[in-house]
């Protein structure tokens, strides 16, 4: 198994620029085709103004739309040429309200979808936006890559966060690429359930399963000595010096962790490490 359809979606230069760099990376490594989405988007919202006005409002932002797309495809067609591996660039122009509807119909069929971090400062909703759509409506993996760090070059030891749920094993189905090439996978797991399916054997059925894929893991039971999960998992990634956290994404509802706070919104607020994640 290999990644042979890597998406990355650019809606700013500067925010995406650790993420342009790691879609390349990864798709040099796997000998993949590289697809950038270019987005220009109208962030207006049509009824909010004065009666009259919102027609002309509409037609000055969907022409700055079209203007930013075609900014953007223009670099990203610059920074691909002459890269060793066979790439697109497709630049759109779209109202924030058909996001989901775009996003999930251009990258349903990507093996990776490389994004940058949709919380932090300087970002706006089309991060959120364009992270939902790829996890939740074209139900794929997304690769998130933080800011001002590179991706390396072999991603050698990782970190899986381990908790049971069926967003954990299928981020590890689809992360089997980079776990086979690894030296060292280290498994997670943060105060195991004592009355889970895997109580007598934290983490066994997973290091069977990843064994049988050639890949051998090390076991972590970690006790949440911090207020957070994230801070525990992050604290244990800088311990072993991983070069990827893999873990499931909302196991609670995104609503929940909207309001509430949970492990994936604060990973995704906070990592300084490449995250894959699925749903």
């Amino acid at each position: 198994m290999a990644y042979r359809s890597i998406t990355t979606v650019v809606t700013d230069i500067q925010n995406s620029t650790s993420a342009f760099s790691a879609a390349m990376r990864i798709a040099a490594a796997n000998d993949a085709h590289l697809d950038a989405l270019c987005l220009g988007l109208d962030m207006t919202q049509p009824g909010f103004y004065y009666a009259g006005a919102t027609a002309v409002v509409m037609q000055d932002s969907l022409a700055q739309a079209q203007e930013d797309a075609l900014a953007l495809e223009d670099h990203a067609r610059k920074t691909l040429k002459g890269a060793g591996f066979n790439w697109s660039v497709t630049g759109l122009s779209a109202q924030m309200v058909a996001v989901n509807q775009l996003i999930a119909l251009r990258t349903r069929f990507s093996d990776l979808v490389v994004l940058p971090k949709p919380y932090g400062e300087g970002r706006g909703h089309d991060l959120e936006a364009v992270t939902e759509a790829a996890m939740f409506e074209a139900d794929v993996p997304v690769l998130i890559q933080p800011d001002g760090h590179e991706f390396p070059e072999k991603v050698d030891r990782i970190l899986i966060g381990w908790n049971e749920s069926r967003e954990a094993l299928r981020a590890v189905k689809a992360a089997l690429p980079f776990l086979k090439a690894a030296g060292t996978v280290n498994i997670a797991i943060i105060d195991p359930p004592k009355h889970g399916p895997e109580r007598s054997d934290p983490g066994g059925p997973l290091s069977q399963f990843l064994s049988r894929h050639g890949v051998r893991a090390e076991l972590s039971v970690l006790s949440k000595t911090m207020p957070r999960v994230s801070d525990v998992l992050a604290r244990h990634a800088n311990d072993i010096d991983a070069d990827m956290i893999i873990m499931g994404a909302y196991s609670h509802s995104r609503f929940r962790e909207s309001i509430l706070g949970g492990a994936t919104r604060n990973m995704l607020e906070s990592t300084e490490r490449p995250l894959l994640l699925a749903h």
